[in-house]
């Protein structure tokens, strides 16, 4: 009995961590493109200026790694997150790919989150109050882009 309290114990261990730091994030658009095919989801594009922007850094805190938004995303999306930062270092390659992919959406600002369909179709912008947002909030705000999309 002891030995399975322990077992109990040590996977709750490693399994919390995990939990808590929220959903994960793709950085790779025709991979991400691909599982929303393959699991018949949306793709969430964030494009974010993740070490300079208040309302970016806000979302990644307080709106993605709640409850209510994590196991909506596991069930509906493939999330991508697109960054931009001013400090932070990132590959060559992914500056240019993000870049082509920030041209091509015509994005201009930070945060700004978008919503394809599972062949890859722009649905559209997701517009909600980004200093008060709460996951429920975001939720709503991209099921309005996509209610045939329901599963």
């Amino acid at each position: 009995m002891k030995k399975l309290l322990f077992a109990l114990a040590a996977s709750l261990a490693l399994a919390l961590p995990a939990l808590a730091a929220g959903p994960t994030w793709l950085t790779d658009l025709p991979k991400a493109q691909a599982q929303a095919k393959t699991e018949g989801k949306l793709v969430l594009m964030n494009f974010t200026g993740s070490d300079f922007c208040s309302s970016c850094m806000r979302l990644h805190k307080e709106v993605f790694p709640a409850k209510e938004f994590t196991e909506y995303a596991q069930k509906r999306l493939v999330l991508l997150e697109l960054d931009f930062p001013l400090k932070k270092k990132q590959p060559d390659a992914l500056k240019a790919a993000n870049a082509a992919i920030q041209k091509q959406f015509k994005v201009d600002g930070y945060p700004t989150l978008l919503v394809l369909d599972a062949a890859g179709k722009k649905l559209g912008e997701v517009e909600f109050d980004l200093f008060d947002a709460t996951p429920k909030d975001l939720i709503a705000a991209i099921e309005k882009l996509a209610p045939k999309a329901k599963q």
